[in-house]
């Protein structure tokens, strides 16, 4: 009598569902094998590669953000040197020797209103703005409140002497340590002008050159004989 067939395993049973050329596992000897793709077809992964296009995009993205970031730090340094280094809260305290010889003393002035200014020969709006500082001199020069002081920025003092003998104007001009002083006043630049109050606070800021009316101006709203 033969033998009764023996029902299919496990192992025979996995492989009869899965034919090796359809399923996704090799079998051998019922131990269930991953395969391995061909070397020339390319292997998924999580994260796919992005497409061509939206590479494209967001590298012109980037570009735009940091040309941004670009601009914006231009600007930023451009209004800055525009404006010029801020106005001291309180002007510097200096001293030298002037250009008829005697000295000048910003401590001494605690008490007054001092119009400082910086200015040169070659400078153009310096020519220009002297008569009004003439004129400035001229009708304050007897009040014991009121004092201008020039301060000759990169200038010879034989030619700021020829200046003032043909120009007029006999202000003390300080003519020593004036590098320093511009340096601490943050002066760039000609003419710079600063109203100091009487305690030494700077109160206005004139760049371009002054005027009689613009400096009375700011004395009255500075408070000035009040």
């Amino acid at each position: 009598m033969a033998a009764a067939a023996r029902p299919p395993n496990r192992c025979q049973r996995r492989c009869r569902e899965f034919p090796c050329e359809a399923a996704p596992f090799e079998t051998t000897e019922c131990r269930l094998v991953e395969q391995t793709p061909p070397a020339d077809q390319p292997v998924d992964s999580d994260q796919p590669d992005q497409p061509p296009r939206l590479r494209t995009v967001r590298g012109v993205v980037l570009v735009v953000g940091l040309l941004a970031v670009a601009l914006v730090v231009v600007f930023a340094v451009s209004e800055r040197d525009r404006r010029g280094p801020p106005v001291p809260d309180f002007a510097p305290e200096f001293a030298g020797e002037t250009l008829d010889g005697a000295s000048f003393d910003m401590a001494a002035q605690r008490g007054r209103w001092v119009v400082v200014n910086f200015f040169s020969t070659w400078c153009v709006q310096c020519v220009v703005e002297h008569p009004e500082l003439v004129a400035f001199h001229d009708r304050y020069r007897d009040d014991p409140n009121i004092r201008l002081v020039s301060v000759v920025f990169q200038d010879e003092v034989d030619v700021i002497a020829q200046f003032f003998a043909e120009r007029g104007g006999d202000w003390p001009v300080v003519i020593t340590n004036t590098g320093r002083i511009s340096i601490d006043f943050g002066v760039t630049a000609v003419p710079e002008t600063y109203l100091v109050d009487p305690f030494g606070r700077v109160v206005a800021k004139f760049t371009g050159g002054v005027t009689l009316a613009g400096l009375e101006n700011q004395l009255v709203r500075a408070g000035a004989g009040t």
